[in-house]
């Protein structure tokens, strides 16, 4: 499965966390490609530099297949398998959560690349063209479970989603953790030690040839 995260160079933490979210817990292959503006053929950017890079997805995909595009300050608990394999609304030219607010529909996208050819780089990179009003979506909206966009602190508190997106900052700093943290913290925290971990030199590396022997 094809997977784009929008990055942003002042915060690699956030889409690292997220990849490794994603492969620690899928029961597929996954390819997952950081969408990194000065690779592209676009220049547009909004608030982050994925603003507008994320409609590239089915450009990248030469428009074919499906693909996922997801925000940086994200984590997945559930298996991505269970997302990218329910074809019960596969005909539209992407799909969202849209239990939740409108704003927030492009920040999870699993697009039908072929549905999508209005997306070349030349209309993304026109600023005259919104994108995220998705009025582009010529074979329509779809939907999938909410429970794979939890927005934390917009939507109703749960420990249960299987991707939570920290729209409004992964909790690292004092504005986003303390009182103004969310319970859902703990998840993205979580994940956040595991991607960030190692065992011991020894553990890893005790029987390679290229530690050196004791003679």
């Amino acid at each position: 499965m094809r997977i784009f995260i929008g990055t942003d160079p002042r915060q690699p933490i956030a889409w690292v966390v997220l990849a490794n979210s994603i492969a620690r817990h899928s029961s597929i292959p996954v390819e997952i490609t950081p969408l990194v503006l000065s690779q592209l053929p676009i220049t547009r950017q909004g608030l982050t530099q994925f603003t507008f890079s994320r409609f590239l997805v089915p450009w990248l995909c030469k428009f074919q297949g499906r693909a996922l595009f997801l925000d940086a300050d994200m984590v997945v608990t559930g298996d991505i398998a269970e997302l990218v394999n329910d074809l019960s609304d596969c005909a539209s030219s992407v799909r969202v959560n849209q239990n939740q607010p409108r704003f927030e529909w492009p920040s999870a996208m699993l697009f039908n690349a072929y549905n999508c050819q209005m997306l070349t780089p030349e209309y993304i990179q026109n600023p005259a063209n919104s994108l995220f009003d998705l009025s582009w979506a010529d074979h329509g909206v779809g939907k999938f479970d909410p429970a794979w966009n939890h927005c934390v602190s917009y939507d109703a508190p749960r420990l249960d989603a299987k991707l939570y997106h920290f729209t409004k900052g992964i909790p690292i700093w004092p504005e986003t953790t303390g009182e103004n943290g969310a319970p859902q913290d703990k998840v993205w925290l979580k994940e956040a030690k595991i991607a960030l971990s190692s065992v011991s030199h020894k553990e890893l590396m005790g029987g390679s040839v290229h530690v050196k022997k004791a003679s």
